[in-house]
């Protein structure tokens, strides 16, 4: 039987953690005078009494969980948490409509950046605040589930990165919890480099922190309608690269600095792969730049460097409008578009150590054509390939690719138009942000669409941040098979 119980007390620690977040944007309003002060009122009210009532009613529940309680839970909490962070924006007065108060909550929790609101500087601090924040949070829940849930699930390969301090049996609990604590100590501190290194930049602090947030988690929201190019500063776009690339890096790799153990920091060829593919990138859109006298040299480097950092990593920042680049570069960041940062980061995408397990499938392959009685080796930084990992890694590919195709045509039967379907489909899935067209490109939003075209993308932001299949085995009939 499932522990319904223990879940929902888990389920109220966690929407108790919203709650207390929510105190932050609800005494800025109080402070600023704003409309909206009763609305984080009211909102803080509602998610904190929701909380402390599932913590009472269940507090003598079994503190343990099996593998299908904890598909359960992360499925659970990650939508329980999407519709609580909307109660501020439904009971205000900036989001009128409950369809875009839930696509902006749902796309700030899995750190998409694809917004519905507009006039971004006109907008109530308060309001900002609480966007950036959620962004914040769905980025430490992403690490957390990276490197943490999913190796422990199995999916998508993730086993290959499964530690022992990731395993949540009532056994290694205690390590566990040390293990979560590491990374959010490693959370917390990246943020306040990138904090201070934005106020060193020409950011006032609100604005820095706002972006702090937002580019730690690689969730890409901003304080203005124009994003970084508001700025135009070559400084800021240097720290926005610095800390995009910090975020797509395994936070596993910076617990040696936590604990001390700064000897044991070791390379990771994921990590390589990932600024070998990004500085190849960049490169080939500079001298595409320059051979069709769109820049000079240092402005061609400048700004491919940060478009291909910024969704290359799933940010989704922009620092001006790519898609005027030619056709050319907008195909090369369409395929950027998949890419996405390193297993157990805060980015998207289908993760640089799946390209890297295709292209060793994709040598043996063409190596057992030449040589069919000969036995490869598969391995990555040490840890063996195994048959089932390739497997796992296979169907994940499949079901991305799926995803993108069912979501691109449920939005074509939604009334929009080809480019905006698949782009809308493929940067949803990929937790980029902006996508491609009039409609939804880098220098618009998605408040053109429809309502059921929002929430379409709403359930594929859901299912690309949950690796799919964390969501998809909800829905089978065996999961919930006595």
């Amino acid at each position: 039987m499932i522990a319904f119980p223990f879940i929902r007390f888990l389920l109220g620690i966690i929407t108790l953690g919203v709650a207390i977040l929510m105190l932050a944007p609800c005494v800025l309003a109080w402070e600023l005078g704003s409309q909206d002060r009763f609305a984080f009122l009211v909102s803080e009210a509602i998610t904190a009494g929701t909380a402390l009532s599932l913590i009472y009613f269940n507090r003598s529940a079994t503190n343990k969980l099996n593998v299908r309680e904890v598909f359960l839970l992360t499925g659970v909490s990650w939508v329980a948490v999407c519709f609580f962070g909307a109660i501020p924006f439904i009971l205000s007065h900036t989001v009128v409509d409950f369809t875009d108060a839930v696509f902006e909550s749902v796309s700030a929790v899995t750190t998409t950046g694809a917004t519905v609101l507009t006039q971004l500087d006109d907008l109530p601090k308060d309001i900002l605040l609480w966007r950036s924040m959620m962004q914040w949070v769905g980025g430490l829940g992403i690490v957390a589930l990276g490197a943490a849930v999913l190796p422990f699930l199995r999916i998508g390969g993730m086993r290959l990165f499964r530690a022992e301090s990731s395993d949540f049996s009532e056994k290694s609990s205690p390590h566990a919890r040390r293990f979560l604590l590491h990374l959010l100590l490693i959370y917390l501190a990246i943020s306040f480099f990138c904090v201070v290194s934005y106020s060193l930049a020409g950011m006032n602090m609100f604005d820095a922190i706002n972006h702090a947030m937002t580019t730690v988690s690689t969730g890409g929201f901003s304080t203005h309608d124009s994003s970084i190019a508001f700025f135009n500063s070559r400084e800021i776009e240097t720290v926005a690269i610095i800390f995009m690339l910090i975020a797509s890096v395994p936070f596993v790799l910076y617990l040696p600095i936590i604990t001390g153990h700064f000897t044991k920091i070791r390379r990771d060829s994921q990590v390589e792969s990932m600024l070998g593919a990004y500085l190849a990138v960049v490169i080939v859109l500079v001298v595409w730049l320059v051979l069709t006298d769109q820049a000079s040299v240092s402005e061609a480097f400048r700004d491919a460097a940060f478009h291909v950092v910024s969704i290359g990593s799933t940010t989704g920042y922009v620092s001006t409008d790519y898609t005027v680049w030619g056709h050319f570069a907008v195909m090369v960041f369409f395929f950027l578009t998949f890419v996405g940062g390193c297993s157990g980061s805060t980015s998207g995408g289908i993760k640089i150590f799946r390209f890297k397990i295709a292209f060793i499938m994709f040598k043996e392959t063409i190596r057992r054509l030449l040589h069919p009685n000969a036995v490869f080796s598969r391995s990555i930084d040490g840890r063996t390939l195994t048959d089932d990992t390739v497997a796992s890694v296979s169907a994940f590919a499949l079901a991305f690719a799926s995803t993108v195709g069912v979501v691109a045509i449920l939005l074509g039967a939604a009334g929009n138009d080809f480019i905006t379907s698949f782009s809308a489909a493929a940067t949803a899935t990929a937790n980029v942000g902006p996508g491609f067209g009039d409609v939804v490109g880098p220098v618009s939003n998605f408040s053109l669409l429809n309502d059921p075209s929002k929430w379409i993308i709403c359930v594929a932001m859901l299912l690309g941040r949950l690796e799919i299949f964390t969501l998809l085995i909800l829905l089978t009939p065996d999961f919930w098979r006595v």
